[in-house]
C-alpha cells in the first residue's frame, strides 16, 4: 500500500486510543496484585506470575497472530481481536478460582497485541514523511492508556473492587470494535497469498537480514524488563507500612510517568530527522539516573515521583525512536517487524515481572532497585557497541536502498 495523502488527525486519533485500551488491558492487574493474591490466597512472593503470564500470552500473540496483518483483511482481523478482547476480560470479571484468573490474564494479553497491528496499519497508511509522527502520537496514546491503567484500576478497586476494573474495560473494548468496524477503510491493496507457516518463518528471516531490527529489539527486551522490574513490585512497599498507601493512591504514581507520553512524539520528530541514534542514547541515560531517586522510595514518596517520570521519559523515547527505525527498513513486512520487534518487548517484560518479585522477597527494595539499574547498564552498554559501522554487506534490502552514502542499518534514522 503506497498513500498518497496524509493520515487525518482524526483517524491518527482513533488509533491512539484504540491502542491506549488495548494495551490498557495488560497493565491493570500491577496495582491490584495484592488484592488478587488476598481473594485466591496466593503467595506475595510469586503473584507476579500474573503478569509474567500476561506477557507470556502477549508474546505468543505477537508471534502468531501479528503477522497475519501482513497476510489478511487488517479491518476484519483488528475487529475480531477486540471482541474476542472483551470476552476474555469478561473471564476474569467473573473468575471464581486462580486458574481462571491465570486463564483470563494469559487470553488477554494474547489478544492484546491488537495494539501492533494498529500500530503498524497506521505506519502503512501514513505517508512516509509524516510516518515517524503518526507513530509518536500512537505510542503517546499507549503510553497513556498504560499510566490510566494504573490509576484508574487502583481507584476502581478501593470504589468497587478489583474486578470492577476489567468489567468496565469489557464495555469500553465492546464499543471501540464497534468504532473501528465503521471507521478503519473497508477495501485494501491486494496481497500476495502465502502460507500460514511461511509467514511465522518470514519473522525470524527478517532478523537475519535487517541488522536494525535485531538491535532495536534487543534494546526492547532491556529496557522494557527494567521498567517492569519497578512497577511489577512496586505496590508491596507502597500498600505495607510504613507507607500503607491505598489502591488509588497507588495508581497515582502511574501519571508520574506522563512525561513519557509527551516524550513519545517528540522522539518520533526527531527520528524523522535522523537524530534516532543519538536520541536513544540519551534516554538510556536517563532511565540509569532514574534509579537513584527510584532508591529511596521508602523515605521519601517525591524522589519516587521524580524517579518515575526520568524513568517513564527515557523509556517511551526508546521506544518510539526504535519503532521509526524499523518501520523505515520493509514497507511491505510492517506487521512482521511488528511481532519481531515487540516479541523481544514481550520477553523482556516477562522476564522483569517474574525477577523483580523474586528479588523483592529475597533483598527488598534495594535489592530490586539494583536489578534494575543493571539491566538498564547493559543496555547502555548495548547500544554503544551498535553504534560501530557495519559492513555494509550486512544490510538488509530495504536499510541499504534508503542510505545515501551508505552507512550502517543501526546509524540510519
Amino acid at each position: 500500500m503506497k498513500p498518497d495523502h496524509p493520515l487525518s488527525g482524526a483517524v491518527v486519533l482513533l488509533f491512539a486510543v484504540a491502542c491506549g485500551l488495548a494495551v490498557g488491558n495488560v497493565y491493570y492487574a500491577q496495582p491490584l496484585l495484592d488484592a488478587m493474591a488476598e481473594a485466591f490466597a496466593m503467595d506475595p512472593a510469586t503473584i507476579g506470575i500474573v503478569v509474567t503470564l500476561t506477557q507470556i500470552g502477549y508474546g505468543v500473540g505477537l508471534l502468531l497472530l501479528v503477522p497475519l496483518g501482513d497476510l489478511l483483511n487488517r479491518r476484519r482481523l483488528i475487529v475480531v481481536q477486540t471482541l474476542l478482547s472483551a470476552l476474555a476480560l469478561l473471564m476474569i470479571t467473573f473468575a471464581s478460582n486462580s486458574i481462571w484468573l491465570l486463564l483470563g490474564m494469559a487470553l488477554t494479553g494474547l489478544l492484546a497485541v491488537v495494539t501492533q497491528v494498529l500500530v503498524a496499519y497506521a505506519a502503512t497508511l501514513a505517508i512516509p514523511a509524516q510516518r515517524g509522527r503518526v507513530v509518536g502520537v500512537i505510542t503517546s496514546g499507549i503510553v497513556v492508556g498504560i499510566l490510566l491503567a494504573r490509576t484508574v484500576a487502583g481507584g476502581m478497586a478501593d470504589l468497587a473492587g478489583w474486578r470492577s476494573i476489567y468489567l468496565l474495560s469489557a464495555g469500553l473494548t465492546l464499543l471501540m470494535a464497534l468504532l473501528l468496524f465503521r471507521v478503519l477503510p473497508k477495501h485494501e491493496e491486494a496481497r500476495p497469498d502465502s502460507a500460514y507457516a511461511a509467514l511465522i518463518a518470514s519473522v525470524f528471516t527478517l532478523f537475519k537480514e535487517e541488522p536494525v531490527l535485531r538491535q532495536r529489539a534487543m534494546l526492547a527486551l532491556l529496557t522494557f524488563a527494567s521498567a517492569m522490574v519497578l512497577w511489577t513490585p512496586l505496590v508491596l512497599p507502597l500498600s505495607a507500612p510504613p507507607l500503607s498507601l491505598s489502591h488509588t493512591e497507588i495508581g497515582l504514581f502511574g501519571l508520574a510517568g506522563a512525561a513519557g507520553a509527551l516524550a513519545a512524539a517528540r522522539a518520533g520528530h526527531l527520528a524523522d530527522r535522523g537524530l534516532g541514534q543519538w536520541t536513544s542514547g540519551l534516554s538510556l541515560l536517563l532511565m540509569l539516573a532514574s534509579w537513584l531517586p527510584i532508591g529511596f522510595t521508602q523515605s521519601s514518596l517525591w524522589a519516587l515521583l521524580l524517579g518515575v517520570i526520568t524513568l517513564d521519559l527515557g523509556l517511551q523515547a526508546v521506544h518510539v525512536t526504535s519503532q521509526s527505525m524499523i518501520y523505515s527498513v520493509r514497507p511491505e513486512a510492517q506487521s512482521r517487524l511488528t511481532a519481531g520487534y515487540m516479541l523481544f518487548y514481550s520477553i523482556g517484560s516477562a522476564l522483569g515481572s517474574i525477577g523483580s518479585t523474586a528479588m523483592y522477597a529475597w533483598a527488598g527494595w534495594i535489592g530490586v532497585c539494583w536489578l534494575g539499574a543493571g539491566i538498564n547498564a547493559v543496555a547502555l552498554i548495548y547500544w554503544w557497541m551498535t553504534l560501530a559501522p557495519a559492513p555494509s554487506k550486512s544490510c538488509g534490502e530495504g536499510a541499504c536502498r534508503n542510505a545515501a552514502p551508505p552507512r550502517s542499518a543501526a546509524q540510519q534514522s
